[in-house]
């Protein structure tokens, strides 16, 4: 796989279709080839590159030791999009993904094209801060909890109902989630990002088109929270996707790649 040096570290990238590259950015504690199941080959399909990367903390990319800051992971995302000589670039960001990428249009709008942010958020509830602090607190107390037990926890906050009441459905996540965790190489640097602050107020300086997509059962980033971005930023709509979960993407994919290739194909 191809790397790049960027920021002092060095990030692994991989391109696969032809035509309007798109870059995509991965969410907390997972890999760029997340997006390989679903979303790449539908974008391969509908004309465009795709470029996926691990973030920082990611291996096989650079996992130096942590904390990180929000500002680290744009900073290696702006040098990644200089790199490979993408900009100005359409972007999709998941998660942390969505933040790097608001940031990114909000303080370098020279490369950013336009950006899908989906399951996002500007800023933290108070429900939302606390579990920022208790998962911080299990790394500080120094707590390795069982790969199965983590699996549970996943599963109950990543995905709808409507895939936690389907037993066969059930399984087959607990599986996946126990054996990716347990064969995970990455640094608990991420756990520190301050996703937590109220980035609204830099919301309202992006340029470039948006579309912000909001999952109705994601519990880490709800859909009101999800509305306010949308509000903030002056030229972007807001698409809700029923039925899903924190990983929308992955539970419904075919409404999630039509929303987005939508929008591209628009901009």
């Amino acid at each position: 796989m191809p790397q790049i040096e960027t920021n002092g570290i060095k990030l692994e990238y991989q391109r696969s279709g032809s035509g309007l590259g798109v870059l995509l950015i991965m969410g907390s504690g997972a890999s760029g080839r997340v997006w390989t199941m679903h979303q790449t080959p539908a974008l391969n399909a509908a004309g465009y590159e795709s470029i996926t990367f691990d973030n920082r903390g990611i291996a096989p990319s650079a996992c130096p030791q942590g904390p990180y800051a929000l500002e680290d992971l744009v900073a290696d995302t702006a040098g990644l999009i200089t790199a490979l000589d993408l900009a100005p670039c359409r972007i999709v960001g998941s998660s942390l993904g969505a933040s790097i990428a608001q940031i990114l249009a909000a303080t370098r709008p020279e490369l950013v094209r336009c950006a899908v942010l989906m399951a996002t958020r500007a800023r933290s509830d108070v429900l939302r801060r606390a579990q920022s602090s208790a998962d911080r607190a299990l790394i500080e107390a120094g707590i390795t909890l069982p790969s199965a037990y983590r699996a549970i926890v996943s599963v109950h906050d990543m995905l709808s109902p409507t895939t936690l009441n389907d037993d066969r459905a059930v399984s087959t996540w607990l599986e996946l989630f126990e054996l990716s965790g347990a064969s995970a190489g990455s640094s608990s640097g991420q756990a520190w990002i301050d996703l937590d602050s109220d980035r609204r107020g830099h919301l309202a300086g992006i340029l470039a088109p948006c579309r912000v997509i909001a999952f109705e059962d994601d519990l880490i980033c709800p859909p009101h929270l999800a509305a306010e971005v949308a509000d903030a930023i002056p030229d972007c709509d807001l698409v809700k996707i029923s039925d899903c979960g924190h990983l929308g993407n992955l539970e419904r994919p075919e409404e999630v790649n039509a929303a987005v290739i939508d929008f591209l194909d628009r901009t």
